[in-house]
């Protein structure tokens, strides 16, 4: 099952997500004549490294910018990107499934895109970097590291991310160590999509690690949905902090 077919299953969410004032600051950049606006985080204090973050299926929002302001609290300049336009931020399912779509089917694009917001990101620190992304981003992340046109990329991780592997794709055996938090409770992504995924990724031997949640549906650690889960929230937290502290 493709990534764009599972997410046809997915009910859009009701997201509410603190209006407390964002530490970091808006940047717009460009890509093949677009105009895009990331969010960056520098780190407080010393910086540990670089931490790209991919967002969802509705764009850049307060919730990606919540993360990366977590993750400059911890240290990491951090560079939330844009995939979808300036001022292109759907609200309705409809409109989601059509702006994550163009992407499925245009993966050099999705790539293209990724890439610029990684370079714009490195202007942040030009140090090694891990990618991250949730849901949509999740798949993204993968998008990336299956590619191997990325750089002084240190590791991967995806949060109930898209984990289908396209057609005529591949992991190489030189990629970055990944990172897999999953829900137990995924309808969406199920476990069918976790067991290929490590089928593939012990035949090219990548270093990875997952994590499954028991009860954690689809989306658990969108702060205020129907879908948060805490417990699997801050385990999966903790675990990525360690794998940055690691890989970093």
């Amino acid at each position: 099952m493709s990534g764009l077919t599972s997410y046809l299953a997915i009910i859009g969410l009701s997201l509410t997500i603190s209006t407390t004032a964002n530490a970091g600051d808006t940047v717009d950049y460009a890509s093949d004549g677009m105009t895009l606006e990331g969010y960056k985080a520098p780190a407080k204090g010393t910086s540990k490294g670089l931490v790209l973050v991919i967002h969802d299926w509705d764009g850049l929002t307060d919730y990606e910018r919540k993360r990366a302001d977590m993750l400059a609290d911890l240290g990491y300049d951090t560079f939330a990107l844009d995939l979808y336009g300036k001022g292109n931020r759907p609200t309705e399912t409809g409109a989601k499934k059509a702006e994550m779509g163009k992407l499925y089917n245009d993966r050099e694009k999705m790539r293209a895109l990724i890439l610029a917001g990684l370079s714009e990101a490195r202007k942040l620190n030009s140090g090694k970097a891990v990618v991250m992304g949730y849901c949509f981003g999740g798949a993204a992340t993968l998008e990336l590291a299956r590619s191997g046109k990325a750089s002084d990329i240190a590791g991967y991780a995806t949060f109930h991310g898209g984990l289908s592997t396209p057609e005529g794709q591949a992991y190489g055996q030189d990629t970055p160590p990944i990172f897999i938090a999953h829900g137990g409770a995924d309808t969406s992504i199920t476990m069918d999509h976790v067991a290929d995924l490590s089928k593939r990724l012990e035949a090219a031997g990548v270093t990875y690690e997952i994590e499954v949640y028991s009860g954690a549906p689809h989306a658990f650690t969108v702060f205020g949905s129907n879908r948060y889960q805490k417990v699997a929230d801050e385990k999966s937290w903790a675990t990525f902090t360690e794998f940055l502290k690691t890989n970093l």
